[in-house]
């Protein structure tokens, strides 16, 4: 099933600790919907640009930025790039991007410029045929709670969390809910938590097994089953600007983040039903 028949789906990816798999969860679970017929938007957000790159977007290609769209130069629509997975796109990121809070910090509305780029894209997708329709756009956020990070929350439906599987993990979670409960009370009251991905897991370790244990005793039913395994091919398809699914189908991160891609569709479809 795909997500042609219902609304546009804005997920932000978002955790302030850095190194989880953020951006590796945008570009591959971007990857896995677009590859089971969803069409996507990856949205990178973060001013190093690791999303654009990770998709194989260099710099010299980035003609229309996050920035540019942010600073109200252009719509999003304008700043959408093909990936080379058919059906998957990217907003990309320069670091330009770095500079905009203090250009817009006097704004009164500075939190809401993303949710108004996402609504100007989601009045021009219900002119297209439904096959034509994106499906899901997923934002990067930068490993801050920044105004960037404000206005990735503000503009979406739910959050999903990557949690990496070490010692430290859950420092910070506290820290990230409460800015979740914060942006629901006073700029987005529909945002929720669609779910917890565990990444990293290395499951010759006990610690892995100890902190999925804490995670989900946390957390819960928001925790997806599937877990990303630590993985070679997870860490070296970057650097060659391609996600896992080309740069490896067969290794176990690209078959995770399938099974994460279906498992994220499956709740879609579970709350469309209630």
């Amino acid at each position: 099933m795909t997500n042609s028949g219902r609304d546009l789906r804005v997920f932000a990816i978002a955790n302030q600790k850095g190194g989880v798999g953020k951006t590796t969860t945008a570009i591959n679970l971007g990857t896995a919907l677009a590859a089971v017929g969803e069409r996507v938007l990856v949205i990178d957000l973060d001013p190093q640009g690791n999303a654009s790159t990770g998709l194989g977007v260099p710099e010299e290609a980035r003609h229309v930025s996050t920035y540019d769209v942010l600073a109200g130069a252009a719509a999003l629509e304008q700043a959408m790039t093909p990936a080379a997975v058919p059906g998957l796109y990217v907003a990309p990121s320069t670091r330009d991007l770095a500079g905009l809070e203090p250009e817009i910090s006097a704004a009164p509305n500075r939190a809401y410029f993303l949710r108004d780029a996402i609504n100007s894209l989601r009045a021009s997708e219900r002119d297209r045929p439904p096959h034509e329709r994106l499906g899901y756009v997923l934002i990067d956020c930068p490993p801050s709670l920044s105004i960037l990070t404000l206005n990735a929350l503000a503009a979406s439906d739910a959050a999903l969390v990557p949690v990496q599987c070490e010692f430290f993990a859950l420092e910070g979670i506290t820290q990230l809910k409460e800015t979740i409960d914060f942006v629901r009370s006073s700029l987005n009251p529909s945002l929720e938590i669609h779910g917890v991905v565990l990444t990293m897991h290395d499951s010759r370790t006990r610690l892995s097994d100890e902190v999925a244990t804490e995670v989900r005793s946390f957390f819960g039913q928001k925790v997806y089953e599937t877990v990303i395994p630590r993985n070679v091919s997870v860490a070296e398809a970057p650097s060659h600007g391609k996600p896992l699914l080309l740069y490896n189908h067969k290794s176990a991160g690209s078959r995770a983040y399938m099974e994460l891609a279906a498992e994220m569709i499956d709740r879609e479809r579970t709350a469309v039903a209630a």
